[in-house]
């Protein structure tokens, strides 16, 4: 959090961290693909049906939209959040990023819990009031390095969806400097949140 110190302070910003459940999902190898996918979706649940709630609980406001933040593996959850729900989320910012489950998770599976968790496979055909929120009332930053470890095509891959959907978004590549690391991820916060409208006031 001390990349965004300042904002934190002056109350500009209240960050709150949630764990993944990749260590019960997409990381044990030792349940099935079935049983990843369902853990996921009650992940899924548990952000839009807990968390949200007690967020919306400590800022006095149970109409608040919130921005979904995360890094690597951290960011595709975010993004499934923010597009799953954007009567609930507003705001999303994705850092080295990635946002297909199916090229390396899923092996050639498929079940609902599947679909409604990749943002791949079910934003193309999303319609109705959740596209038009993303449309007019939600901010989207994606960036990513070309560095090291880093998937600057899922980032493109994301936009060129968005775009076809005519979502507004910003596509932000960083240099081949820029690893996939945590040093690069909190520069890649502040300035995400900077350009997003979230500066400290002068």
């Amino acid at each position: 959090m001390k990349a965004i110190e300042p904002l934190l302070l002056s109350g500009r910003v209240r960050a709150i961290g949630v764990d993944t459940i990749n260590r019960r999902a997409w990381s044990n190898s030792d349940v099935a693909i079935e049983e990843q996918a369902r853990q996921q979706a009650l992940f899924a649940r548990f952000l839009e049906e807990e968390v949200v709630p007690r967020v919306r609980t400590a800022c006095g406001d149970d109409t608040v939209r919130i921005t979904a933040a995360g890094a690597s593996f951290g960011a595709f959850h975010a993004a499934n959040a923010f597009f799953r729900r954007p009567d609930l989320f507003d705001a999303l910012v994705s850092m080295s990023g990635f946002f297909d489950l199916a090229p390396n998770y899923l092996r050639g599976y498929s079940d609902d819990n599947c679909y409604y968790n990749n943002p791949a496979w079910y934003l193309p055909r999303l319609e109705g009031r959740y596209l038009d929120l993303l449309r007019d009332s939600a901010g989207i930053y994606l960036v990513t390095g070309r560095g090291p470890y880093e998937m600057p095509d899922a980032s493109f891959g994301l936009s060129s969806i968005l775009s076809s959907k005519g979502i507004p978004h910003t596509l932000d590549i960083w240099g081949t400097d820029v690893s996939h690391e945590p040093v690069w991820w909190r520069k890649m916060l502040a300035h995400a949140l900077e350009k997003m409208g979230f500066q400290e006031p002068a």
